[in-house]
């Protein structure tokens, strides 16, 4: 393998995608001894994964497809700057992904959704504690938990089905009292009459830096990078070949797909045709001490977020299903900052840094982790939406132990790429 300075012709595994997915996949693979190279337009975490909310949120184990959500859905389309947005251009477009993602919130198809994904977040907690500890960066998590709050009473009763679901897969909550709001979070807006505090809800000091970190590990024990861009790749003879925009080719035993939202031609390539859309997210950072948040602060009836990072507050979230090729509209981010100013009296607004970035989203909120169809020397671990800071470390262990023959922990069908075949 040679080093950062020259492109290797060849590896024993190449990841396509330097987000934290790939990077963790990454870690894993070289601590068992793999020659890891991971290939990436831009850099380590300077994508879609610098900006997210840093949360890591296991007990969100419901898919986006559930009837509170869908109850909103239009009501939120009639505001063109509220928590769902499809712009009219689009719509034609993505027509096919919403009538899947109808059909996800079906009850059979519901609930085994959410056992999936229950699986998955369980084995997500305790594979990141476990990097943690052994990458020595405990220090860059908060275990302070989250509290999502409600403006009125309907809207808490409508979640609480939700919650209930939770507690069947052991997901500790405590539901407050208007009264009891202001010990968990001083300083917010009489408008909020009911909350959950969710303890076990984890958020990171800086997403990028987490990154950063992850990728140190990695390199220690001889993983490598190299800034290229993958055109395409196919297999040949026993490995697979990967070629570079710049007209080189690369050759390795194993391939890992794990570009996020730019995944779904390199599946179709190899046979799966995945039905991957692009739900773009935004938000504002503030400097640091623009409010003292205790605690990342959800507001579920407006599909935004605000977290407090070692590098600011972050308020963002909300989704725009655009795809990748048209202009952000930092609009959202600014309706998403001047709620958060009403919620939050007296927080500054100044001075913040907005970012826009793709989330790799599947209609049945599930990623697609597992073998390609058509080539068993490829592998998938893409599409993640939401989620891929949380269960970056799961895919880690699931794809390592994929790509060296070893079972995986947890029942994958659920995640195939083939679980989209047939349903048109």
């Amino acid at each position: 393998m040679t080093g950062r300075g020259s492109t290797p012709r060849e590896a024993e595994v190449i990841i396509v995608g330097g987000g934290i997915v790939g990077i963790t996949i990454a870690a894993y693979l070289a601590e068992a001894g793999s020659k890891v190279l991971v290939l990436d337009r831009s850099g380590i975490c300077e994508e879609t994964s610098s900006g997210n909310a840093g949360a890591l949120a296991f007990s969100d184990i419901l898919p986006l497809a559930h009837k509170d959500m869908l109850s909103q859905v239009p009501r939120w389309l009639g505001d063109p700057l509220g928590p769902l947005s499809i712009p009219p251009a689009y719509l034609p477009k993505i027509l096919p992904w919403l009538w899947r993602f109808m059909r996800a919130g079906r009850t059979a198809n519901f609930e085994a959704a959410v056992s999936a994904q229950a699986a998955m977040m369980t084995l997500a907690e305790r594979e990141w504690m476990g990097l943690f500890a052994r990458a020595s960066i405990r220090h860059m998590l908060r275990e302070d938990g989250c509290l999502e709050l409600y403006e009125s009473e309907a809207d808490f009763q409508a979640a609480e089905e939700g919650w209930k679901l939770r507690r069947r897969f052991h997901v500790p909550f405590q539901h407050l009292e208007r009264h009891e709001i202001a010990d968990y979070q001083p300083g917010l807006s009489e408008a909020f009459v009911r909350a959950t505090f969710v303890p076990g809800w984890k958020t990171v000091s800086d997403p990028q830096r987490i990154g950063h970190a992850v990728w140190a590990h990695a390199e220690i024990h001889g993983a490598r990078f190299m800034p290229l861009t993958v055109a395409s790749a196919t297999g040949e003879g026993d490995g697979v070949a990967v070629c570079l925009t710049n007209g080189e080719r690369l050759s390795c035993r194993r391939l890992v797909i794990a570009a996020g939202a730019w995944s779904r031609p390199f599946a179709a390539s190899f046979g799966d045709r995945v039905p991957l859309e692009t739900e773009r997210g935004y938000n504002t950072t503030l400097p640091t001490g623009a409010f003292d948040v205790r605690r990342q602060l959800i507001f579920p009836g407006h599909g935004f977020v605000i977290t407090p990072l070692e590098t600011g507050l972050r308020v963002g979230g909300a989704v725009e299903l655009g795809g990748l090729k048209r202009p952000p509209n930092f609009a959202r981010s600014r309706a998403m900052l001047e709620k958060a100013a009403r919620f939050l009296p007296g927080l500054e607004t100044t001075g913040g840094r907005q970012w826009m970035g793709y989330r790799p989203s599947l209609p049945d909120s599930l990623p697609v982790i597992g073998r390609s169809r058509r080539e068993p020397r490829v592998f998938y671990a893409f599409g993640h939406g939401h989620l891929g800071l949380t269960q970056a470390a799961a895919a880690g262990r699931l794809v390592r132990d994929l790509v060296l023959d070893r079972p995986p922990p947890i029942d994958l069908r659920p995640f195939r790429a083939g679980r989209f075949r047939g349903n048109h």
